[in-house]
């Protein structure tokens, strides 16, 4: 197996296994000239055997670009979760296409793939995963210790606004916090980009509105971020929704991303 050196210098991996890129499709935006962060062809997933199989995924075509907010868009068994565990390198498809720059997902070891979610991936689900007994910073400091090279966990809580909750428990947390210390734990690893998983299923919408303005800041960073959900609502915050059915991808929608309340005041 090559040596893999860390993915994140100045925001690219460096997995020595190199491979040429496919020349750009008419589904590249025109307004954008570069590679794909994510290239994904003719992508499946298949579960199962025979009478039992299940197409998770039947043949997902997509790129995915640098800094951007994408959500994946679809109803229960649309597939959205299984690509994105596909993109997180938490599954390997069962043929098709994947790759993350020069990094080829699908034929990748089991060891080169932990690198890549260590070092390149911070994941962010529907349930926070918080342990009860830790406190908010001990919770994000546990990545600190198998990260290559985290940035200190009070930094990332200060960036999702919880500078002043670094020692209260979860149970002392509210959803919306709690799930923020969920995102300043997947930010502590300093990712190349962030997987989101139904963020706001467990919350209101006014937490749900809080939660999507920090991933716009963490936009704002040139931090590229999926966000999976069945909620039509959420994906009105984000620039470009890519709907799912049946394991495939049946429409895709660009659009300004809907403008937050303090937005709209500060430019009246």
């Amino acid at each position: 197996m090559p040596s893999t050196a860390g993915l994140l210098a100045a925001r690219t991996p460096v997995i020595k296994r190199r491979l040429a890129m496919a020349p750009l499709t008419s589904q590249t935006p025109a307004a954008t000239a570069r590679p794909p962060v994510f290239y994904v062809r003719s992508l499946t997933k298949v579960y199962g055997m025979g009478a039992a199989e299940v197409h998770a995924l039947a043949g997902v075509d997509l790129d995915l670009y640098a800094g951007e907010l994408a959500v994946l868009l679809g109803p229960s068994g649309s597939g959205k979760t299984t690509l994105l565990n596909n993109l997180g390198g938490l599954d390997v498809p069962t043929a098709g296409e994947l790759r993350y720059h020069d990094f080829d997902l699908t034929g990748a070891q089991e060891a080169e793939l932990t690198r890549y979610r260590r070092d390149a991936v911070g994941f962010v689900f529907q349930f926070y995963n918080l342990i009860p007994s830790l406190t908010a910073l001990e919770n994000v400091a546990l990545i600190t210790e198998i990260a290559r090279d985290p940035m200190p966990p009070e930094e990332a809580l200060q960036m999702v606004n919880l500078g002043a909750r670094l020692d209260h428990f979860p149970a002392q947390l509210s959803g919306g916090e709690q799930q923020r210390v969920a995102i300043a734990r997947s930010l502590v690893n300093n990712p190349s980009f962030i997987l989101a998983d139904e963020p706001t299923g467990n919350l209101d919408t006014r937490t749900s509105e809080e939660i999507m303005r920090l991933f716009r800041s963490l936009q704002d960073r040139g931090i590229t971020i999926v966000v999976v959900t069945h909620e039509r609502d959420i994906a009105e915050w984000c620039g470009r929704t890519i709907m799912l059915r049946d394991g495939k991808l049946v429409g895709e929608d660009r659009h300004p991303q809907k403008v937050f309340a303090h937005e709209s005041s500060n430019r009246a």
